[in-house]
């Protein structure tokens, strides 16, 4: 499975890849998995580190990610399975409000570059649930302010509109719990399945 999961801060990305990255494991399916796009990069750096790029001046940021979007796109061509968290789409959203205000930006030239079997998977909630994530299990880095929600669950909704991938498709993750939400994703995800991924899924349940 090739897997682009995108959505809010606090609308359960993590939550899900590292769902079905467990999911996988449990059946010997070995998935790369990348969710660090977001800056700072809070699972593979120091805090020193993490302070550091928060400190990088916004040319060097647009430019850092990039880099690593070019670099990622010829991962889905290295690996039959692969999770990515936010990937392009993300920093379509975050990059020219958060990290380099007032520069436009370019990713649906990446798209066609993507293998044709890539899922992409919007992850939404309400506004009200977000903020109360946001309340009960805030983030050391929190990127997205309580009053910028409505504005950011908008723009994702509209980059994954616009977005070049054919199979993809949404889950309102508002009422859902880790666990409902992975069996979700399953049910979902059946129609947008390649070959082996379907045969994956009927061998071991």
């Amino acid at each position: 499975m090739r897997l682009i999961v995108v959505g809010c801060e606090y609308s359960g990305v993590s939550t899900l890849i590292e769902g079905v990255n467990e999911w996988g494991l449990e059946r010997g399916i070995h998935h790369h998995l990348d969710d660090h796009f977001t800056i700072p990069d809070a699972f593979h750096l120091t805090p020193d580190e993490q302070q550091g790029m928060l400190d990088m001046m916004p040319a060097i940021k647009e430019r850092f990610q990039r880099f690593q979007l070019v670099y990622h796109v010829r991962l889905f061509h290295k690996y039959d399975h692969i999770l990515m968290g936010g990937f392009h789409i993300e920093e379509m959203v975050y990059g020219p409000k958060y990290y380099y205000p007032g520069k436009n930006i370019h990713i649906r030239e990446y798209e066609p570059d993507l293998p044709e079997d890539v899922i992409l998977v919007h992850l939404h909630a309400s506004s009200d649930m977000i903020r109360s994530r946001m309340a009960s299990h805030p983030h050391p880095h929190q990127l997205v302010p309580s009053a910028d929600v409505e504005e950011i669950l908008d723009r994702y909704s509209e980059e994954v509109r616009l977005s070049w991938i054919n199979r993809k498709f949404a889950i309102d993750t508002s009422d859902l719990t880790p666990g409902s939400l992975l069996r979700m994703f399953l049910d979902r995800s059946v129609g947008y399945l390649n070959a082996e991924d379907g045969n994956t899924r009927m061998i071991k349940p």
